[in-house]
């Protein structure tokens, strides 16, 4: 038999669920002692499963698609960091290879976003009118792996202010031809205006979500719909509306605003029930390896230590149909020094990251 990992001392299996050890067996968990074993490495600490970003994008930065050397470091940065699933919420990178690649994180991919034109970053999105939405969507459901992004909102120029990018009968259409293909939908939202089309219409989920007020959070508690809120890219805000404001001072004060209270709106929305994931967006203008800041900065909006620990992992992998530190599954995992449900900090420092089986970092 090959070399087995043995970590011991508080194995999280879930937030109620806490064994004193597990064992690696080709690469897959066990919680079984072996037989017939020569050689043991043991590690010893406070096992996770291996970290969740809900909100990342692999092969991406500020001017659009990178080499693969480049989104190479991007993936290696996260999985130092203890990320080992990543759902890639819009990319123009084809990152397949990664797939085949051990020692990198395991990719969800949502296709490449789809906005309205001339309506988003340069080079990241298909820019497409309404009447092509349906037929693109269809496209990027059957190129993602389950997922597909819309850019639910822009600054509109002309109206010197963000503003909803499709109109209802064209989202409706869309999410029903995803949800037919067994994609779910999510989109880019900073704005209110957006919303409630976007929910009323059948999304599965909705990224940043600064424009939830209090009117629509009954609406997403009711009919399920998640918030990634990347309030580590949330905290931009104030840099953004600086550079803006000489030339769209409306926009630029209402970014302000929806910084202003973002730690409400998110504290909010988990006190009524909705659900609320990790994502730290990572890949445009901002680095990758932020999902412990994440943790915090949810902890920071008031919600509770082990639900923002959950929101990364053990709720987060369920939510992604990927199974955590179950009997037989592959062994993706972190090991931390410290006790992570005591102090979310402890996120930022892993002992020892162990992906498919072995020890990566």
């Amino acid at each position: 038999m090959s070399e087995v990992l043995h970590v011991r001392g508080r194995v999280l299996v879930g937030p109620d669920d806490v064994r004193d050890e597990l064992w690696v067996i080709g690469g897959r968990i066990s919680y079984d002692r072996p037989t017939g074993v020569r050689d043991v490495h043991t590690v010893q600490g406070w096992a996770l499963p291996g970290l969740v970003d809900a909100h990342c994008h692999v092969g991406l930065d500020q001017h659009g698609a990178v080499p693969q050397d480049v989104a190479e470091k991007q993936a290696l940065t996260d999985r130092d960091a203890g990320t080992l699933l990543i759902r890639d919420a819009g990319s123009p990178s084809d990152t397949r290879w990664i797939d085949d690649r051990e020692d990198l994180p395991k990719i969800i991919r949502a296709g490449r976003h789809i906005a309205r034109t001339r309506r988003y970053i340069r080079d990241y999105a298909h820019e497409i009118e309404p009447e092509d939405l349906v037929a693109y969507v269809a496209q990027e459901a059957r190129r993602g792996d389950g997922w597909v992004k819309l850019v639910g909102d822009w600054i509109d120029r002309d109206l010197g202010d963000l503003s909803a990018c499709w109109p209802r009968d064209a989202t409706e259409a869309a999410i029903a031809e995803a949800h037919r293909l067994g994609a779910r939908v999510t989109a880019h939202c900073f704005a209110e205006d957006s919303l409630r089309d976007l929910v009323e219409a059948g999304i599965d989920c909705i990224e940043h979500a600064t424009g939830l007020t209090d009117d629509l959070i009954p609406l997403f508690a009711e009919r399920g719909v998640a918030i990634v809120p990347t309030l580590v890219n949330i905290a931009t805000f104030p840099t953004l509306a600086d550079a803006g404001d000489s030339r769209f001072p409306v926009w630029a004060a209402h970014m302000r605003r929806l910084h202003e209270r973002r730690y409400d709106t998110v504290r909010n929305a988990y006190d009524a029930g909705i659900p609320v994931y990790v994502g730290t967006d990572a890949g445009g203008s901002l680095a990758h390896g932020l999902a412990a800041a994440e943790v915090e900065e949810l902890v920071t909006a008031g919600i509770p230590p082990l639900q923002a620990l959950s929101a990364t992992t053990w709720s987060a992998r369920r939510w992604l149909g990927r199974p955590g530190l179950d009997e037989g599954a592959p062994a993706d995992l972190v090991v931390y020094g410290t006790d992570p449900r005591a102090d979310v900090r402890a996120l930022a420092a892993p002992r020892r990251v162990v992906l498919d089986g072995r020890i990566v970092g």
